[in-house]
């Protein structure tokens, strides 16, 4: 074989190779990375590479998002499922993503990128002042009631965290929400059951939270229910022992379960 032979098979090769390695759609995948920011001419965007790719997080912005963005100076665990629509900011879309900002600071987490031309957001920021609805505690902007259906027998609410965290910016709509079924069933029973999860990532990694997780959430979840207006005495419960993972929504063993009983 020629020399230019050889490196053309080797080129070949090369392409064969990286074509192969990239995710398809619909495949799930799970890692922790360190979080990226590159500026864009509107937002900046949120970006992640594991196993030579790199991977669309989400845009910076509030609370509100159904996102929440990572942050510099922690790794990020990343579960989301591999989407065929377009890149962004250069990177693989996951659509569903969830993102978890891990809770011991990283230094090395600290990459910012410059604007590049071929990048865009098409982002439309709100108008100045006050965004009604933004706001975890925000009464309904439209300010008509909204409809409720009648409730029969217990109601069952999952409040989901992020890896080994307690209550966050975001939870306080499901604890109000809480709140608003007690009262509306009415609750006479409350218990409450915070759940230590763990996740398997995609390179087989198996990531448990620390013990006693899973109480501490129950009892951060049982004082802030009373301080927003809970008429009963919960029961409080928590599930620490090793819980599993297969790598499918694995998320959702991060929880606390509250159970509201009519009678």
């Amino acid at each position: 074989m020629t020399g230019r032979a050889h490196r053309g098979a080797v080129l070949l090769l090369l392409i064969s190779s990286a074509a192969q390695a990239a995710p398809a759609p619909g495949e799930r995948i799970s890692f922790v990375s360190c979080p990226i920011v590159r500026d864009t001419r509107t937002v900046p965007c949120w970006l992640a590479e594991y196993d030579g790719e790199t991977y669309y997080l989400t845009i910076q912005t509030d609370v509100s998002a159904p996102v929440t963005p990572p942050m510099l100076g922690h790794l990020v665990l990343v579960e989301g499922v591999v989407s065929d629509a377009p890149r962004i900011c250069g990177g693989i879309v996951l659509e569903p993503v969830r993102l978890s900002v891990m809770p011991e600071i990283d230094a090395n987490c600290n990459t910012l990128l410059p604007a590049d031309e071929r990048y865009t957001i098409d982002f439309n920021p709100r108008p100045p002042g006050p965004s009604a609805g933004r706001l975890a505690f925000a009464p309904n902007p439209s300010g008509q009631p909204e409809p409720r259906p009648a409730l029969e027998g217990p109601q069952t609410v999952d409040v989901y965290f992020d890896f080994d965290r307690g209550v966050s910016f975001r939870h306080p709509s499901d604890l109000m929400s809480i709140v608003r079924i007690a009262r509306d069933l009415p609750a006479r029973r409350v218990r409450i059951t915070g759940v230590r999860g763990a996740h398997l990532l995609s390179d087989g990694t198996l990531l448990r939270e620390s013990a006693g997780v899973g109480q501490r959430r129950a009892e951060e979840v049982a004082r802030l229910l009373r301080g927003a207006g809970l008429e009963v005495e919960p029961e409080i419960d928590w599930i620490d022992g090793e819980a599993e993972a297969d790598g499918i929504d694995d998320w959702r063993s991060r929880r606390v379960t509250v159970v509201l009983f009519p009678d």
